[in-house]
């Protein structure tokens, strides 16, 4: 899709949040959006950051207002009704709560990440009511009560999740292609036939089944770094602080594969629901595992709780007839935050995990770097496949000036979902996976930079200098692509 695509929109649009990615999204809601800037509104409980003063010029109005569980009701009724727009960049405000409210009065909606209310402020709520498992278990039965052809709601529609369940889409589909087209491969004929039965189909399942695809890592490392140091008792991210606190502080979450033999230590099952997920009883900031990117080989992320974790192996899930389960991937995330964010949090671990007392998001100060972020699909007869974005600092200020890379991705995909939702108004509830991924990614991927897909030959073992025995353990065992293997003990 051209970069300067646009499309109508009559309506009214409010924008709840005033944060990193919604200061990003407001340029490319005015370049990209046929809207009249007089009908955006802009709402937050801060005053009017740095930011947001190309949006109030063209007219968009900025409401300082806190959303509560007493007032949004009262609050939306004021500001929207039937064919308007809702775009959630909160991190303690329910989406549920929004979504259902949306769908009762024809608005459309949309967010980056399904929260709730005070999120990360309650100390009673229990590890596995902190899951994501139990956020979509809530959306879940939300849905159930919904019109399916009622008004379009997005959930999880940032960079990751949303973005990356459509790369994973894509690399499927690559790695498909390749083994069918690859020379002197022999794949035996009736393989073959299914293979591109699903490619014509776009039965991603089917394609992570028959290409043979174990495991899927959303593998991202941010290098961007800034000239103004990190201070004693400061959290310093590129993105959300709240959020990214939230996130690490939760369980480590991770969608479980047919593939695996044993749990690994720590790990808790679900007695309800799909059963796709399962968690370890440690936060995932303390939750290290091995994974590759393509601009500097083999990492060590932490296993953050993701949302695409949930849906990215919920629908690359095969059934029998019975509605048994043939195949699931094994699908989590790998995260390696910039230096100034990983001394960020390991600074909170020690704190036992309370927030430092000063936060802030890097922006000007960022002086080279990118973040790198996409989906590595593992275990095929290719071995690994990583498809994503390489967004550099140079290139994210020359899109969205005065943005860094991260939220320059997030917003793009968050821009992406909204073009595809303005044109489908009537799919009720959706998650990124229900979208049509070249629609979005033809609407994000002028913002993503590079766009590699590449081949690797990486495995758990791959340059390991482990001194005391535990890599060549691994090598011997037969599966390297078992979780014990990912998992860094």
């Amino acid at each position: 899709m051209d970069a300067d695509w646009r499309i109508r929109f009559p309506g009214r649009m409010l924008l709840l949040g005033c944060g990193a990615v919604s200061r990003c999204l407001q340029p490319l809601l005015l370049r990209h959006v046929d809207l009249d800037p007089r009908r955006l509104t802009v709402m937050d409980f801060v005053e009017p950051p740095a930011g947001v003063e190309q949006a109030l010029a063209a007219g968009a109005r900025y409401v300082r207002h806190r959303l509560t569980r007493e007032n949004f009701a009262g609050t939306l009724g004021a500001e929207l009704g039937a064919g308007d727009v809702l775009i959630n960049l909160t991190w303690d405000v329910d989406s549920c709560a929004l979504v259902e409210w949306c769908h009762r009065n024809g608005v459309h909606y949309l967010d980056t990440s399904i929260e709730t209310w005070n999120s990360d402020g309650d100390p009673e709520t229990t590890p596995a009511d902190r899951t994501t498992y139990r956020r979509h278990a809530t959306l879940r039965a939300l849905g159930e009560n919904l019109d399916h052809h009622g008004p379009t709601a997005v959930v999880e529609h940032g960079a990751n999740p949303g973005l990356v369940s459509h790369l994973t889409k894509r690399a499927l589909r690559e790695v498909a292609r390749a083994l069918l087209d690859e020379r002197g491969r022999r794949i035996e004929p009736a393989r073959r036939a299914r293979l591109e039965g699903a490619l014509s189909d776009d039965d991603h399942a089917r394609l992570a089944l028959w290409t043979g695809t174990r495991s899927v890592h959303i593998a991202e490392r941010d290098t961007q770094r800034g000239d103004r140091p990190k201070e004693v008792d400061e959290f310093v991210n590129t993105w959300s602080v709240k959020g990214c606190h939230e996130e690490g502080t939760a369980p480590a979450e991770l969608g479980w594969g047919t593939h695996e033999r044993e749990l690994p230590p720590l790990a808790v099952t679900h007695a309800t629901g799909p059963g796709n997920q399962i968690y370890l009883a440690r936060t995932g900031m303390s939750t290290w595992v091995r994974s590759w990117v393509p601009s500097t080989g083999p990492m060590l992320g932490m296993m953050i709780s993701h949302g695409e974790t949930y849906t990215i192996s919920e629908h690359l899930t095969v059934h029998d007839g019975s509605g048994g389960v043939v195949y699931r991937p094994t699908v989590h995330f790998a995260y390696l935050p910039s230096d100034a964010g990983l001394a960020s949090l390991h600074e909170c671990r020690m704190r036992g995990y309370r927030m430092q007392s000063a936060q802030r998001v890097m922006s000007s100060e960022i002086v080279a770097g990118m973040d790198e972020l996409g989906v590595l699909l593992l275990g095929h007869d290719l071995n690994g496949w990583w498809t994503g974005s390489q967004l550099d600092i140079t290139r994210a200020r020359a899109l969205v000036p005065g943005q860094n890379a991260t939220t320059v991705q997030v917003a793009a995909s968050a821009l992406g979902a909204l073009r595809w939702m303005l044109a489908h108004p009537e799919r009720g509830l959706c998650v990124p996976d229900d979208l049509d991924d070249e629609e979005v990614l033809a609407a994000a991927e002028p913002y993503l930079g590079e766009c590699p897909s590449v081949r690797t030959d990486w495995t758990p073992a791959s340059g390991s200098w482990d001194l005391f025995g535990a890599a060549a353990a691994a090598t011997a065992r037969d599966d390297p692509w078992q979780f014990t293997n990912i998992l860094v003990t």
